[in-house]
């Protein structure tokens, strides 16, 4: 039996995904976040636990995608900072599990560059965000099941959703910096 060839087609001179739904796999994508600590370094975390779909229309710019965030599964390699970032002055995991976007619009801007517009919702805060997404291809595994690449990122200003803790620091600056950039490396198989 032969593997089938991955689909990739050119609409507009973008290279795009075969229509169809496709879901990110958890062992070979990170969802990642990366903020300043005392105004001189970075501390990068990631969230383990989530699920993502990405429905591909046959107009690229009808495509949509939903994912669901375990708010529980942030980690930065430190216990004592997971602790404080699941409690109320941060993500109140408690009172609010998850974490969601889900896209309103789909724009291409490069050859395989898109914005995707959509709705992230934290702390049951909803904001309108852009994520700027580089499509990387598809490819056939082992298995003959098809599989896309994605990077995507953007900023955001964690207190517009409520992530408001601070310190204010005696030379200046804070401990946490407002801005919080999200990195995203998604690799989708398509569902048949």
């Amino acid at each position: 039996m032969t593997n089938p060839v991955a689909t990739v087609r050119t609409i507009d001179g973008h290279p795009v995904p075969a229509e169809g739904k496709w879901t990110a796999d958890p062992s070979h994508s990170t969802v990642e976040f990366v903020a300043r600590h005392l105004v001189v370094s970075k501390v990068r975390g990631r969230f383990t636990d989530y699920d993502a779909t990405i429905e591909i229309a046959e107009k690229p710019e009808e495509s949509g995608v939903v994912a669901t965030i375990q708010a529980a599964s942030i980690t930065t390699g430190d216990e004592t900072r997971d602790g404080h970032l699941r409690n109320a002055d941060f993500f109140d995991v408690e009172q609010f599990p998850t974490l969601k976007f889900t896209s309103t619009k789909v724009t291409p801007t490069g050859e395989t560059d898109w914005d995707v517009e959509g709705d992230l919702t934290i702390k049951d805060v909803t904001k309108p965000v852009t994520l700027k997404v580089e499509f990387s291809g598809v490819i056939t595994d082992p298995w003959g099941g098809e599989r896309a690449g994605f990077t995507a990122s953007t900023e955001i200003e964690r207190e517009k959703w409520g992530l408001t803790w601070n310190q204010a620091l005696e030379g200046g600056g804070v401990v946490v910096s407002k801005k919080i950039k999200l990195e995203l490396e998604i690799e989708a198989v398509k569902q048949v």
